[in-house]
């Protein structure tokens, strides 16, 4: 591993220590030249997705945007972003773990909201209002029924 203090190419590992779950390997190195410290992640190298759009292009999967809607609908809401990061996780974890490798926005959108209907029932008529696109009010008191009678 190559020191990003001076360049050196050689380290040894001082400790090493699973991260996030077990997804990731934390390791701290001291540079054989140097002798200053650092830290390195070894993840899983994963298969790429593809999300196919409504409009039928493709594009790679962004767990980024994930989490971005998934603020947006919470949004003063008393939502963690810890919270929003492990629905994120999960999600991509199921779609790893799915022999598929491409999928469609409508199943992840399916995927976000069956998860925030369990974490906050605002955030997710938000999120339902675009994702599904509502045209008017009664499209939404729809889902709001829904929702209620799910409550029952």
């Amino acid at each position: 591993m190559k020191c990003p203090f001076c360049g050196y190419r050689e380290s040894k590992v001082i400790d090493s220590r699973p991260a996030e779950e077990g997804a990731t390997i934390r390791r701290r190195r001291e540079c054989l030249a140097c002798q200053k410290r650092f830290t390195t992640y070894e993840i899983i190298e994963r298969l790429p997705l593809v999300v196919i759009k409504r409009d039928g292009s493709r594009e790679s999967f962004d767990r980024v945007k994930l989490i971005n809607g998934m603020v947006r609908a919470c949004e003063k809401r008393p939502v963690p972003l810890a919270r929003l990061e492990q629905i994120a996780d999960e999600i991509e974890q199921e779609l790893q773990s799915n022999l598929e490798r491409e999928i469609s926005t409508v199943e992840v959108g399916e995927m976000v909201m069956a998860r925030l209907k369990d974490v906050d029932e605002v955030a997710y008529v938000r999120f339902a209002s675009v994702y599904r696109s509502f045209k008017d009010i009664n499209t939404f008191m729809e889902e709001l029924t829904k929702l209620l009678n799910s409550r029952t």
